[in-house]
């Protein structure tokens, strides 16, 4: 079972969590604000934000992302959409700290995943869809165990905490614990959260895994995969979430909670 670490208080940065995890293992990091130094090594971090049909949120999100201190690259792959996005990702290429990648057709969130990766360069890689659902002002939440316990893989939760968390419909959210228990049989992971965008990887680490899935199956391929890494210390920590309806845009349906499930069931046997 995972470990639950807490802060000493509210206005200091948690313990430094150094025990190496010789089997799959998630260390919960329970909330408190992140107290940044400017003598602390914050690793480098790269972005990597898909991007179909996200025209009226597009700008605002990297607006944000660009606002972080700790952002030294954004990746932005066009995944052939077909809204204006595109328009508005020309006018951003050449943006400092901004580059932009293109898929000539429509592949899948997965797809534009892998050539984001491909091309990232930071000693972190985070994943942040395009829309406005999660807050880049978690980024210094994320990093925190890279720097304090030499984590490999940190994954943001969305039910660790219950204040500043919108899930709106009740099927979304108990999709997601299906699929995270699921997983977590499998895996021998103790998630509260598999299927969260926010995961923060090293590069390394990342870029060591052979990923095939072209859509929103590659959540629990990437989960199982990391899972096997030898050594891999991760951990998961909470953070804000602003969920957002299939009216506003959300893309996900019950045909993808099905290719989940057998996602996980194929990645626990096959590499």
């Amino acid at each position: 079972m995972a470990q639950t670490l807490t802060t000493a208080a509210a206005t200091t940065a948690h313990p430094a969590l150094s025990h190496p995890v010789s089997t799959p293992e998630a260390t919960c990091i329970a909330a408190a604000p992140i107290a940044v130094s400017a003598s602390t090594p914050w690793p480098t971090l790269s972005v990597v934000i898909p991007v179909f049909n996200e025209a009226p949120t597009l700008r605002t999100l990297v607006g944000r992302v660009l606002a972080s201190e700790f952002v030294t690259e954004v990746l932005l792959v066009d995944d052939g959409s077909s809204d204006g996005s595109s328009s508005i990702l020309l006018e951003l290429d050449g943006t400092p700290r901004v580059r932009v990648l293109r898929h000539s057709c429509n592949r899948g969130k997965g797809a534009a995943l892998r050539t984001g990766f491909a091309h990232a360069s930071s000693e972190v890689v985070v994943v942040q869809d395009a829309d406005l659902e999660y807050d880049p002002q978690d980024y210094p939440r994320l990093l925190r165990p890279f720097v304090d316990a030499k984590a490999d893989v940190v994954y943001g939760s969305r039910f660790l905490r219950g204040d500043g968390v919108r899930v709106p419909l009740v099927h979304h959210r108990f999709g997601n614990r299906l699929l995270t228990w699921c997983s977590n049989r499998l895996t021998g992971l103790d998630l509260t959260d598999m299927e969260t965008c926010y995961k923060a990887m090293r590069r390394s680490v990342l870029q060591s895994l052979r990923l095939r899935e072209d859509r929103f199956a590659i959540e629990p391929e990437l989960t199982a995969k990391l899972a096997r890494v030898p050594s891999a210390r991760m951990f998961e920590v909470p953070i804000s979430y602003d969920g957002r309806r299939h009216t506003e845009g959300k893309k996900i349906s019950w045909r993808d909670g099905f290719a989940a499930l057998w996602a996980i069931l194929k990645y626990r046997f096959v590499d």
